[in-house]
């Protein structure tokens, strides 16, 4: 693997610095992942059904299917489509949370050489329409729940197919009486289904039955097409379409797997599914790295009501579990989940945003294990950083997303575009097979993304120490200036979460005509006692001046995207743009 090109002179070279990561590396992980072991992802797929098809694959609401099922409805899926028209590169866009359709219809468009396109079913008519003529999708499989959506956002776009499904479906083979009944109590008893007219949309089962009348027609793909166009959060701006290729998906879940590996044992796992599969993290790590060691995967179906989780959990003794810090939080606010036993846990994983040191001691306090910080984004497919794992399990929480994976390379970029030094802030650069192959038709985009050499600019500030591991200050665009200092929000939440009477914080930096920008909390207290001039002396004991916040504000609920990050850009525009 190439460094790229050479540093400027004063800088670290990239290579001089692998062998730092390299010291550092869990027991039995290599220096590279090799992609070319699978050809393409439904080659990948197709492996893991023949290796592990007795295995159970999914549970959703205490039903189960088994990997020879699941490659059986794909296979179906797969060939349904093909018998619509879809070719190898045209879209089809997956609209639904986490249900056992989820992963039957992702792995049969995949087969049929089709480029997926995941949407989050929460969109508004106005999201979807972006999403869906920005993608060109022909073909769409919506969550009955959202089939108003879209209904509503369907006359401008492409979208010609529509596949409609419901919580039931696959729940129960034959009649499925468990489903239907489940369906019938949510739309007529729960009212939970809008109204909508899709007069030529076919339910799932139907579709399912018709692609199996079908012979499946093997498709060509390789590791240079397209397998995702996976759209940006949305927190930053527009949503862009990240060109995923099955060589980058491959490269990325062989890198998860790479690293966890010293801790999974094949055909032995249980891991927890709550964070949504369309969202990159749990895509790559729950959907198909685990997929790639035979393990049972529970899927949560909405991992905002605690209390329905924990009832799917109740008789589930899992080894790992995937989530965000906010619903680490929750879950440990929640008198169940302390109770559990967690002697079978082996793996518990925190991506998606910074996970604030508070939450991980008390999660270890709880458990005995470590969160295993991880750091990626949608254009890395999205794995850049990881904690390592040691013989005793992971690697000491300490605040740093860890070391690169393999075949990868981590630099941080000045503002003068020289690398920087050890111990010196900079732009985060990543090079690797992970990294997308540019914005769909956004080549301007691309162009300020990703430099000749193949060095991708995340936008988010870090510092390298001696011994290579990566702390991340903050979001170039979060980050603010108070009289001429930087300040990053990230410092200042862990440090106000650390109080024991806040459950939740946000910080933003809002205008000032003195200082330029102060820093602005927002609170959600943990007990109602909690006052603005306790939290500010607390504040002062840990922060330097200019970084304790000028102003608190309390709030019962802080805004979040459907996987529970912080919307920060939400807090900061609802600011008034001056002060006088």
């Amino acid at each position: 693997m190439s460094p790229g090109h050479a540093a400027p002179r004063g800088a670290l070279e990239p290579h001089a610095t692998d062998g730092i990561w390299y010291a550092s590396y869990p027991p039995g992980v290599g220096r590279e992942i090799d992609p070319s072991r699978y050809r393409s992802l439904a080659h990948f797929f197709d492996e893991c059904v023949e290796r592990f098809r007795d295995r159970v694959a999914f549970v959703s609401l205490g039903s189960e299917l088994s990997f020879a099922a699941l490659g059986e409805k794909a296979h179906a899926f797969a060939s349904y489509l093909q018998g619509l028209g879809v070719k190898p590169g045209d879209r089809v866009a997956l609209m639904m949370p986490n249900t056992l359709p989820y992963p039957v219809t992702l792995f049969g468009a995949l087969m049929a050489g089709a480029i997926v396109v995941n949407v989050n079913p929460l969109y508004t008519v106005r999201e979807l329409g972006h999403q869906l003529k920005d993608s060109g999708a022909h073909t769409i499989v919506v969550f009955e729940n959202f089939a108003k959506t879209v209904q509503d956002a369907q006359p401008g776009s492409r979208i010609r197919n529509v596949i409609v499904t419901g919580l039931g479906d696959l729940l129960g083979s034959g009649l499925n009486v468990k489903g239907r009944a489940l369906d019938l109590f949510l739309r007529h008893v729960k009212k939970q289904v809008p109204a909508y007219s899709l007069p030529d949309a076919i339910r799932l089962p139907q579709a399912l039955a018709r692609g199996a009348r079908r012979t499946f027609e093997p498709v060509r793909v390789g590791h240079g097409d397209i397998a995702f166009i996976q759209y940006t959060g949305g927190t930053t701006g527009t949503a862009k379409g990240a060109m995923l290729t099955h060589r980058n998906v491959i490269a990325n879940l062989l890198q998860a797997l790479a690293w966890a590996r010293s801790a999974l044992v094949d055909e032995k796992e249980t891991v927890v599914t709550p964070l949504p599969l369309y969202h990159i993290y749990s895509l790559t790590v729950n959907a198909l790295a685990f997929l790639g060691i035979g393990a049972r995967n529970v899927l949560i179906v909405n991992p905002r009501d605690i209390d329905a989780l924990m009832r799917a959990l109740r008789h589930e003794n899992f080894t790992a579990i995937t989530a965000l810090n906010t619903l680490y939080s929750a879950l440990l606010d929640n008198d169940e989940f302390r109770r559990r036993d967690f002697s079978a846990l082996k793996l518990a994983m925190a991506g998606g945003m910074a996970t604030q040191r508070a939450v991980a001691e008390r999660f270890r306090a709880l458990t005995g294990q470590t969160l295993i910080e991880g750091y990626g984004l949608t254009e890395c497919s999205p794995l850049v950083c990881a904690t390592p794992l040691d013989a005793h399990g992971a690697h000491a929480f300490d605040g740093t997303i860890g070391l690169p994976v393999p075949s990868t390379l981590v630099r941080l970029r000045r503002d003068d575009g020289s690398w920087a030094n050890i111990g010196e802030p900079g732009e985060l650069c990543v090079q690797g097979p992970q990294v997308m192959k540019g914005y769909w038709n956004r080549p301007e985009d691309t162009t300020q993304a990703v430099d000749a050499n193949g060095w991708l600019a995340t936008g988010d500030i870090g510092v390298m120490d001696a011994r290579g591991f990566i702390r991340l200050i903050d979001r170039k665009k979060d980050m603010m200036i108070v009289s001429g200092f930087n300040v990053y929000p990230n410092e200042i939440e862990d440090v106000l979460a650390a109080h024991p009477k806040v459950r939740a914080v946000a910080v933003v930096g809002v205008p000032d005509p003195v200082t330029g920008e102060r820093v602005k909390a927002f609170v959600v207290k943990r007990d109602d006692t909690l006052s603005m001039e306790e939290l500010l002396r607390f504040a002062r004991l840990h922060l330097t001046g200019y970084k304790v916040p000028a102003s608190v504000e309390f709030r019962d609920s802080l805004p979040q995207t459907t996987i529970g990050k912080v919307l920060r850009r939400e807090l900061r525009d609802a600011e008034p743009k001056s002060q006088d």
